[in-house]
């Protein structure tokens, strides 16, 4: 599967990682020049930009570190322009960020208008869990759309939890 993997911080690449090691091809993105250089000793392909790692993508996955990152990059700074103009219809977005949960329906929102399924899955287990691929996945999303994204899912964690729809995978990781 072609998967492209956005923000490679101390969670994102080594679910990235996990994602190559799975026998996925990975293309992989971040901002932090030094963040890129690292996981591309790991092994990761890394992309020249965000737009170019969603290129041809089947599955897009973020891990950002706040509502405003993931607005900034699915929607654009102005609310237009964003990656999701980038993303071919009928993809999929996980985006593993902890963020609000009503960013995370604005996003499925405009993704769902793109013919994008988009789909929240921020994650429990820290760092040593995101290099073992234990961590745990709190979802919001549509049972179809959790059973597709379920296999990638399982590459990154051993706990998946189908919290209800988009948004509800931020509200459990709040209760968490």
């Amino acid at each position: 599967m072609q998967i492209a993997f956005i923000g490679l911080g101390h969670m994102g690449g080594p679910m990235a990682v996990n994602l190559q090691k799975a026998g996925h091809s990975v293309a992989a993105f971040d901002l932090s020049q030094s963040a890129c250089d690292k996981f591309a000793a790991a092994g990761l392909t890394i992309a020249a930009s965000a737009e170019a790692a969603v290129q041809g993508a089947e599955v897009v996955i973020s891990m950002l570190p706040a509502s405003r990152h993931v607005q900034a990059l699915y929607l654009g700074a102005s609310g237009e322009g964003g990656l999701l103009a980038h993303i071919a219809p009928g993809a999929l977005v996980i985006d593993s960020s902890t963020i609000a949960a009503a960013t995370s329906q604005q996003v499925g929102t405009a993704a769902n208008a793109a013919g994008i399924d988009f789909i929240d899955a921020p994650v429990s287990g820290g760092t040593g869990g995101a290099i073992a691929g234990t961590l745990t996945f709190m979802v919001g999303a549509s049972a179809a759309q959790l059973e597709r994204a379920r296999p990638v899912l399982e590459k990154m964690g051993s706990n998946i939890f189908h919290a209800g729809a988009v948004g509800a995978g931020q509200t459990a990781k709040i209760c968490n």
